[in-house]
């Protein structure tokens, strides 16, 4: 058996090419054998063609299809966030000029735990930091794989700043990520302010931090994952400055915000904080991963120094090697910078602020829709491109309780909400999300794809209202 060729060298191009005609096919054929946002059947149907296409994954003998057959299947099997019907999470579809990047990246392979291995590669690192630094008014910025890594860095570098006694505060509306690295790391036990319109409460905020004692670390959102909202961003971080407590926010939805003159003054205040967290495979349309953390001073990232001689020898250093190990907690890592530069290079300020604004005027008008629609609720006009609603009422049938009369209608319960997504799934129909609020499941259409259509929003209305259990 001759030896598989190699993705770069003098020979890459040319053995590329018609495995990339391959992939494209399969791709294109997986989607159509799809039709629709991901597959039907729900887990269950779905493992079983999975294995049967599959029966070993790791053969004696290699076979010579396996690209061909393995993309199909997985383009067949997916929740594709390219498709309109396709809005429950914050996934966004990726632009092609990023996913071609992205390639190039995978041809090459460098990796940035030392400049030999990747030289202009860490050079376009330094350069999008610093552009997302700028951002958020910061000194410096790390890339990270997205926001649960971000919101970890920032509580690092906030414990080494301050010790180990540092305590987590923040709100219910908090990301889980927050919680979790406080665990992580062994803080003490973090403290969760109310958050009762589903953004942390300002004053009860100022309560819990005049209550507490020694280093304090207030985690505010910009851009919740439930609902897409903001924080009061202004009032906390005066709350913050007033009590001596630092502030990190977490940004990695509404971070997007910052590329659009119409919405960016919704971040008002996001310059206050010493951390931000930023997230571009969210609203920057990025394969994942693209996220980073922005720090306001530059001397916090000395906690994350390290010597490993082989990577960054002190007399390399000194005859001006860059140093990279410092950087990231991870060693080996891709430089995901690239497609963030090949992106923000080619779209500018205006093309990525032109994407930002699409998808919010589509969440407006889906909303509209809602409000308009006599059998469904909207919780709140959107903040950013989430929308959560629910039916207003049920038909009797199997889900009206014994002796209701013919005729009458109830109010959906929570079951019935959540009955109607998993309908949805099971027949691979739509991707709708779920978010509880207000003491209610409701459904949660998160919009960002840019090239939904209005027709699309009301597709999607009348599959919902279709799937209502009678």
């Amino acid at each position: 058996m001759s030896t598989p060729p190699l993705a770069s060298g003098p020979q890459g191009p040319d053995a590329l090419r018609p495995l990339l005609d391959t992939v494209l096919d399969a791709l294109h054929t997986g989607r159509h054998a799809r039709g629709g946002p991901l597959p039907a059947g729900g887990p269950d149907a779905v493992a079983v063609r999975v294995r049967d296409a599959v029966d070993d994954v790791l053969p004696h003998d290699g076979d010579p299809d396996a690209l061909r057959a393995l993309v199909r299947l997985l383009a067949e099997g997916a929740a594709d966030p390219a498709d309109p019907l396709c809005a429950a999470h914050l996934h966004c579809p990726p632009l092609a000029v990023a996913t071609a990047a992205d390639l190039a990246v995978a041809v090459l392979n460098p990796s940035l735990d030392s400049w030999d291995q990747a030289p202009a590669a860490s050079e376009l690192e330094s350069l999008v930091c610093q552009a997302l630094a700028r951002e958020t008014d910061a000194a410096d910025a790390l890339i990270t794989t997205g926001g649960t890594e971000s919101n970890l860095l920032a509580l690092l570098l906030a414990r080494e700043t301050h010790g180990p006694g540092l305590r987590l505060v923040h709100g219910a509306n908090a990301h889980h990520s927050l919680p979790r690295a406080a665990w992580l790391l062994g803080l003490p036990e973090p403290v969760v302010v109310p958050a009762p319109a589903g953004t942390l409460d300002p004053t009860a905020l100022d309560d819990t931090l005049g209550a507490l004692s020694g280093p304090l670390l207030v985690a505010a959102t910009a851009g919740t994952t439930d609902a897409g909202l903001i924080d009061p961003l202004p009032e906390i971080a005066a709350r913050c400055h007033a009590h001596g407590a630092r502030l990190h926010i977490d940004a990695a939805y509404g971070g997007g915000l910052l590329f659009s003159d119409r919405h960016r003054e919704r971040l008002t205040g996001l310059d206050a904080a010493h951390t931000v967290t930023l997230d571009l495979h969210k609203l920057g349309w990025q394969p994942l991963a693209a996220g980073a953390l922005t720090v306001r001073d530059a001397t916090d990232l000395a906690a994350l120094h390290q010597r490993a001689d082989y990577l960054n020898a002190p007399d390399d250093t000194t005859a001006g090697l860059p140093d990279l190990l410092g950087r990231s907690l991870r060693t080996s890592r891709r430089p995901d910078a690239v497609k963030i530069a090949v992106t923000f290079r080619t779209l500018g300020r205006t093309g990525l602020g032109a994407l930002v604004d699409r998808v919010c005027d589509l969440a407006q008008q889906f909303a509209t829709l809602v409000e308009e629609h006599p059998g469904f609720e909207l919780h709140d006009r959107p903040t950013i491109s989430t929308v959560l609603f629910r039916p207003t009422a049920t038909p009797t049938g199997r889900n009206a309780g014994p002796g209701a009369p013919t005729g009458h209608h109830t109010a959906p319960t929570d079951a019935t909400v959540a009955e109607i997504r998993r309908t949805l799934l099971a027949e691979g129909r739509a991707v709708l999300g779920r978010a509880r609020l207000d003491g209610r499941l409701w459904l949660k259409a998160t919009v960002l794809n840019p090239h939904t259509r209005p027709q699309d929003l009301a597709a999607l209305l009348n599959l919902v209202e279709g799937s209502t259990p009678e």
